[in-house]
Order: structure tokens, then C-alpha cells, then sequence
């Protein structure tokens, strides 16, 4: 019979805690994250961004975002789907400067990539994103 390392079995039991969080966050990404990305709407991100919504529902959506934002910042280091997640999250929130944030996440090739995947998957168009205007 195999016993445990003297090391892992010397660990505080948060880090117990730590590896059932990272599991749920990982399971929950995977189920969550295609159905938010499906029900985005094509032009999100070249859309002017609409107006704020009744205050408690935007203050709860707010709420929800920052968690998911934090999420996926944990995820980065643990199993689950990071970038995409703080993606979500983002586009939860509501706070000045979000635009700039989300297109500056879903400009990178890699995300563009992922988003435009996991759209695929679902049998729904693909999302428009507009490139900056660069002038020489």
C-alpha cells in the first residue's frame, strides 16, 4: 500500500479547499462560458455600448462580473479557461474604462480565436471585431 509524501500531508487545509474551488471553477467555465459567449450578440464589440440599466440590476450584474473577474485571475494560475472568464466578467460589469478593456482582451489573436470557436460550436455567426485604426 502507497502512503502520501510527508509534504502533502503536511499541508494546511486550505490548500484542500484550494483544489475543490479550482475543480468547480474549471467544471463551471466549461458549462458557463460557451453560453455566454453564444448569447453575445455579433456586434458587441463594434456597437456603441447601451445605456445603463435599472441601478440594483446593474449594481448585481456589477457584482457578478468583478466575481468572475476574479475567477478568472485565479484560473490563470489554476485549471480553467482565464482570459475567457475575466472576458465574461467584464462584460458583466459596468464601470468607466470597460470598453477599452474588453476590446484590448479580444484583440489578442489567441482570444479572437477562442471566442470565434466556441461560437462556431454553437452554429452561431461570428462575432465582428473591428481592428484599430492605425495611421502610418
Amino acid at each position: 500500500m502507497r502512503t502520501w509524501p510527508a509534504w502533502l500531508t503536511s499541508l494546511p487545509p486550505w490548500v484542500d479547499w484550494l483544489w475543490i474551488a479550482s475543480a468547480v471553477m474549471l467544471v463551471a467555465s466549461a458549462i458557463l462560458l460557451p453560453v455566454l459567449v453564444a448569447r453575445m450578440p455579433a456586434d458587441y464589440f463594434v456597437r456603441p455600448p447601451r445605456p445603463p440599466k435599472h441601478p440594483i440590476l446593474r449594481i448585481l450584474r456589477t457584482g457578478l462580473g468583478f466575481l468572475l473577474v476574479a475567477a478568472g485571475v485565479a484560473m490563470l494560475i489554476l485549471p480553467g479557461q482565464g482570459v475567457l472568464t475575466i472576458l465574461a466578467g467584464l462584460g458583466l460589469a459596468d464601470f468607466p474604462g470597460k470598453r477599452a478593456i474588453e476590446l484590448w482582451i479580444v484583440r489578442r489573436r489567441s482570444v479572437a480565436r477562442a471566442l470565434q470557436w466556441l461560437r462556431q460550436k454553437v452554429r452561431k455567426e461570428p462575432l465582428l471585431l473591428a481592428t484599430r485604426n492605425r495611421t502610418p
